[in-house]
Parts: structure tokens; C-alpha cells; sequence
């Protein structure tokens, strides 16, 4: 993360373009930056590298979303807002507000809400962002000979595509090819745009993403802050399996296994605390290092960033001075919990009193409200999220052996005995399905990736005792008030939106 002073002059130059978006007005960016940006990206498209820094640094900023909420800090506020939604994570106390309105059920159906416009202003940033590289290089259709070019516009058009995805899942109920969803930007300079069908929003992102492993084949990352093409094959499977034709489910499980040939599964030890005595065992736990070799995209957070209780540790861990440990607690539905057997390793991820993730998310040194400055990371994305994609695919295409083994694949790590998930087996048809889904909302609690599976499985949640607001309620993934309306400030300032 020492490449933020290196870069700090361009990331200043992008954060200046950013005052003016699509979400406010014509995403200008300013014509004599553009110019001189384009003029120095054809003689050394390195320089872009700074702008694209600039564009990542806005995944994890303080107010990324337009607001000074204390739930605004980019993907991982975004990530904490999803799951909420998806009922797997339980909104216990209620002391400082911050999520009260959404877990009630009432923010979103308000298109005056800021919980509707947070989302919204901050992926449309990261396209202009993304766009404004992308300009820089010749515009979308350009045909780029240079491999230093080709490593920043593989770069940037996974970002767009990246963005384009979470506001396809967001403010779409469900995949339906015809219905008008966003506006398109392919380029920094455009005026406001009317919406498209959500077939051209995927058609873009599939575009953007396919050249995106092109482009970046061969390009050795120097952190996992950047996008690489492994990245961009996750970003395209997540694409195919929203839409979910039998051709993408087909093209999920190749991806899926270039993914899983490149990356290790997340083992035992890194999954879970164990303690003796209450001492830590095991520093590689805690899902808080970025060098940890599952990971796939993550971003590493110093003591230089300056990020404290307005962050993701700060509403999540109960070691780290903020809102978690302050007042306002969340934590595993009580009832997901209690269907994880006592013999899977990850049911030790959660208090079985506060339903905290105690065991799965903290800060290493484990101090009550202790760590004030944010050292621990931000992960997006890690490996074994694509070994369970990888079953549900093949479940879906009725290659039941293959799902079976991909799930086993994991189970594997997760419990002590194989005698404890023997039951996978027999499994198959829907019952199989339901597995799969159990196990991804049990492994990838809190990190923001169940929503996405309720919406493209089209399942509905029921919320157990310990949520504070609608417990004993069940809702169906097409409930309105799991997704997002349009904000009001698009409504008021794009005239072809009303």
C-alpha cells in the first residue's frame, strides 16, 4: 500500500474528476485532464496505473457512496448491506441506527433514502473511474498492440464490469433480458443516458470482461489490490450464473476450474479461531490477512490509509473500537447456525451465546473494542467461493457426481471425519441443490456473497429469534424490498429517468 504516496498526485486528479458523475450530472472529469491524460497514455500507458490506483482506493473509501454515513466506506459497506438483505446475518441491537431503517424493510422502498443512492453513487463512480483509463487508451472498441496498455485496459474494463454487475444484481429483482434496468456509459464524457435492457447491461459486462482475461494473460500483479484475469474469470462466472442459461452454467464450470487449478482452497486453521486458555493458536485465522494464499482480491490496510470505526472491521468485530463491539452487534441467524453440526469447524466461527462472529472475523490481538486504526484487511474475494459456484453450476446441469465432488472437496476441510459429510452422497435433484446453497450461506457468511445466491437460486429467507426487527418472518428473493429503486437524485438530474 506504499504505491498511495507514490501515486497520491494522480489519485488527486482522479478523486477532482469524480466531483462531477452520472449520478449529478455530465461526467466531464474535466476536458484538459482528459487531453493530457490521453496524450501521456500514448507514449507510456504506466503512467494510468495511478489513475487505476485511484480508482481502487474508492472500493475502500470513507463516503465512497456520496454520504456521511457510517455505513459508507465502499465495497465492503456495500458487502455488509447485501448480506443484512439476505437475512443470514442478524441485526441484534439497535444503539446507534445505522442499519435499523434497512433491516426493517423500510429504507429501500424509499427512493429518497440514502441506502437506495449509496450503492448507486458509488459503482457509477467506479465506472467513471474505469472509463476515464478506458478513454485514455483509445475508448472502448480500441484495439491495443502494447502489453503495458493491455495490462491497464484489462484492468479497467474488469472494474467497469465489476460495477455494472453489482448494480445489475442490486436494482434488478431478477434476471429479465427486455426489462429496462441502467444506463450505459462506455465512455467519461457522455451526457445522461436512459436506461438499457438488462440483456445490453450483460452483453457489456460480458464483453468487458472476456477481453479483460485477454488482455491481462501473462500480467503478474504487484499486490492482490489489482484485478488479474483470475479475478476477471470470477467477476464472468458471477455474470453467467445471474443469468443462468444452460451455455453459461456450462461456461461457470470452466472458469471455475482455471480458478481452482490457480488457487488453493482456504484450509482448516485459516477458517477458524481455536484458542487455549483464551490465547490464540493460530495467527493464520481471522480472515484479516490479504497474503493469505486463497485470496484472491483483497486490498492490504496500514495504519497509513487511516481507516477506524467508519469501516467493515469497525461494524463487524467485536475487537475493533466501533459500532460492533459499542452497541449495535451482528451476528449468524440464530437458526443457520444451529443447522451447522458441531462436528463442521466452522460452527466454532460464532458465539453460541451472542451469535457473534468471534471466530471468524477479528482483529489478531483479540482485544475487547482494542484496534483503533484499521491494520486488518479487506478481503473481496477468495477461492473456495468458486468451488461451491462450480457445484451449483454442475448441480444445474445435472452433472450431480461433479457437484458432489466439488462440495466434498471442501467438506473435506471443514469437518474432522469424512464420515460427517458421508451424507452427501446420496444426495441429488433439489435435495442436492439445497446443499449447496446451505454450505455457501454457512461459508461465506459475511462477506457479502449470499445475496447474490439468493437472488439466482430465487430463494427466500426466514428470520430467526435473534433479529431485532420482522424475526419469525419469511421472505421470498423477489420481494421489492430486497432490491433498490433508482435514488432520487437520478430521478431529479437525468431527464430520461423518471
Amino acid at each position: 500500500m506504499k504505491k498511495i504516496l507514490i501515486f497520491s498526485l494522480a489519485i488527486s486528479v482522479f478523486l477532482i474528476s469524480c466531483e462531477s458523475d452520472y449520478l449529478d450530472a455530465r461526467p466531464d472529469g474535466g476536458t484538459t485532464t482528459d487531453s493530457q491524460l490521453d496524450e501521456i497514455a500514448k507514449v507510456n500507458p504506466k503512467v494510468l496505473n495511478g489513475l487505476l490506483l485511484g480508482v481502487y482506493s474508492t472500493m475502500y473509501t470513507v463516503g465512497a457512496g456520496g454520504t456521511d454515513d457510517h455505513s459508507d466506506f465502499g465495497q465492503k459497506g456495500v458487502d455488509i448491506t447485501l448480506d443484512l438483505l439476505s437475512s443470514d446475518m442478524a441485526y441484534t441491537a439497535n444503539n446507534y441506527g445505522w442499519y435499523n431503517a434497512l433491516t426493517q424493510l423500510t429504507a429501500t422502498p424509499n427512493f429518497a433514502n440514502n441506502e437506495n443512492y449509496k450503492p448507486w453513487r458509488y459503482y457509477y463512480k467506479i465506472i467513471l473511474g474505469a472509463n476515464s483509463v478506458i478513454d485514455a487508451l483509445g475508448g472502448t472498441d480500441a484495439v491495443l498492440v502494447d502489453q503495458e496498455a493491455k495490462n491497464v485496459m484489462g484492468q479497467a474494463k474488469g472494474l467497469r464490469a465489476y460495477a455494472y454487475f453489482y448494480l445489475s444484481q442490486m436494482y434488478q429483482i431478477s434476471y429479465k433480458a427486455d426489462e429496462l434496468i441502467l444506463p450505459i456509459y462506455k465512455d467519461a464524457k457522455s451526457n445522461n443516458q436512459p436506461k438499457s435492457k438488462a440483456s445490453e447491461v450483460y452483453d457489456l459486462m460480458i464483453s468487458d470482461l472476456t477481453q479483460s482475461i485477454a488482455y491481462l494473460d501473462g500480467y503478474t500483479r504487484s499486490a492482490k489490490f489489482n484485478l488479474d484475469k483470475n479475478v476477471a474469470k470470477g467477476l464472468l462466472a458471477y455474470v453467467y450464473a445471474a443469468r443462468g442459461t444452460t451455455d453459461d452454467l456450462t461456461k461457470i464450470v470452466s472458469l471455475t476450474n482455471d480458478i481452482l487449478a490457480a488457487y488453493p482452497l482456504t484450509t482448516k486453521s485459516q477458517s477458524t479461531a481455536v484458542l487455549a486458555n483464551g490465547v490464540l493458536t493460530n495467527s493464520d485465522s481471522g480472515f484479516n490477512n490479504v497474503n493469505t494464499p486463497s485470496w484472491m482480491w483483497g486490498v492490504d490496510l496500514t495504519n497509513a490509509i487511516n481507516l477506524d470505526l467508519i469501516s467493515w472491521w469497525g461494524q463487524m468485530d467485536y475487537y475493533t473500537y466501533s459500532y460492533s463491539w459499542a452497541g449495535d452487534p451482528k451476528g449468524i441467524d440464530r437458526d443457520l447456525l444451529l443447522s451447522i453440526p458441531t462436528t463442521d469447524i466452522r460452527r466454532a466461527q460464532f458465539s453460541s451465546g451472542s451469535f457473534r462472529p468471534l471466530g471468524k472475523f477479528f482483529d489478531p490481538k483479540r482485544v475487547v473494542g482494542g484496534q483503533r486504526v484499521i491494520e486488518t484487511d479487506y478481503i473481496y474475494m477468495r477461492s473456495d467461493e468458486f468451488l461451491l459456484l462450480n457445484a451449483e453450476a454442475n448441480a444445474k446441469l445435472n452433472n450431480e457426481g461433479a457437484a458432489i465432488d466439488s462440495l466434498k472437496k471442501l467438506l473435506a476441510i471443514r469437518f474432522a471425519s469424512a464420515l460427517d459429510y458421508a451424507y452427501v452422497d446420496a444426495l441429488g435433484g433439489d435435495a442436492l441443490k439445497d446443499e449447496i446453497y446451505k454450505q455457501m450461506r454457512v461459508e461465506l457468511w459475511g462477506e457479502g456473497k449470499i445475496y447474490l445466491a439468493m437472488k439466482r437460486n430465487k430463494r427466500s429467507s426466514t428470520r430467526a429469534s435473534n433479529h431485532l426487527n420482522l424475526k419469525g418472518q419469511t421472505f421470498t428473493y423477489d420481494d421489492p424490498r430486497l432490491s433498490f429503486l433508482i435514488p432520487q437524485q437520478e430521478v431529479l438530474n437525468n431527464p430520461f429517468i423518471d
